[in-house]
């Protein structure tokens, strides 16, 4: 079993459970063999997602559009390695910076990839951008999820997957018969949101062309209608501040987005994830992801 943690140096639960599980394990033989990547050390050491100048260790997989680079390379070995190793399932964890629940995601419609997925959460999301994630680069070898583990420093996260890794050790395999449909609230990842490098933003200055409303990280996982708010645009901007990159990486920001009388409005109903007031995180990452519910039927 393959386990990545610290893939963003500022989520620190992923290595916190497999020291527990580590602990746990000391004076006696592991379920299945273990092998655990960790990740972006220096960024970790700093407490930030990554340093100025890195790139995203989440970003650079095999499958990624990144330009060739000393880590793409790195991960590229990663990935012979462990298919040597004939890799039994990948587990790739995560912190979220805003509110949100406890979920899994994966980019392979596949049974196995939802069983070991709704083993962590019943909220399972599939995505397939963006691109050079640890999880779509080992869905070719293996079924991979990534768990998003809420806040870190809080002690359940840690726990929970302290908890679900060990129950993953016992697995003797994946299963590949259906999960039903009502055991699952899934959803499907549609677009990325990013805001124009151009664009100054803040969440109570209004001298930026951007003012964000100040709770927008409590909407996450929240069906949002048609008309909700996001902030207000400076007097008389017509042009969209963020850019939506779809599945296909075209923007499709006037399909979701308009300005109505200075407000920045949704045009369609959709459910957002990753929404965080944390402005360096959203300049290294993004805004959130738009989600829209989808059919579990294969």
């Amino acid at each position: 079993m393959f386990v990545s943690v610290l893939l963003h140096g500022n989520e620190p639960t992923g290595l916190l459970a497999v020291q527990s599980l580590l602990r746990k394990y000391s004076d006696q033989t592991l379920p299945r063999a273990l092998s655990v990547f960790i990740g972006n050390v220096s960024a970790a050491r700093n407490g930030v997602r990554r340093l100025d100048g890195q790139v995203d260790y989440n970003r650079i997989w095999p499958g990624t559009t990144h330009s060739a680079c000393p880590e793409t390379a790195m991960m590229q070995s990663v990935m012979e390695e462990m298919a040597r190793r004939r890799v039994f399932a990948s587990i790739d964890v995560h912190n979220n910076t805003g509110v949100n629940p406890h979920y899994a995601c994966v980019n392979r419609l596949d049974h196995r990839f939802f069983r070991l997925a709704s083993m962590f959460s019943r909220l399972v999301i599939y995505f397939t951008y963006p691109k050079g994630t640890q999880t779509s680069a080992f869905a070719r070898l293996c079924p991979a999820v990534t768990l998003e583990c809420g806040k870190p420093g809080q002690k359940y996260g840690s726990e929970h997957v302290f908890e679900y890794l060990d129950a993953c050790l016992h697995l003797t395999d994946i299963p590949d018969h259906p999960v039903a449909s009502q055991d699952l609230d899934f959803y499907h990842t549609v677009v990325q949101v990013t805001v124009r490098e151009n664009v100054s933003f803040d969440f109570s200055s209004e001298d930026t062309d951007l003012r964000l409303n100040e709770d927008l990280d409590h909407l996450n996982f929240t069906e949002l209608s048609a008309g909700t708010a996001l902030g207000m645009v400076k007097n008389g901007s017509s042009t969209l501040p963020f850019i939506a990159c779809d599945e296909s990486g075209h923007d499709v920001a006037a399909d979701y987005f308009e300005i109505r009388e200075d407000r920045l409005v949704l045009k369609r109903a959709v459910m957002p994830s990753m929404l965080t007031l944390d402005k360096r995180i959203i300049r290294q990452d993004c805004f959130c992801y738009l989600m829209e519910r989808k059919s579990l039927n294969l």
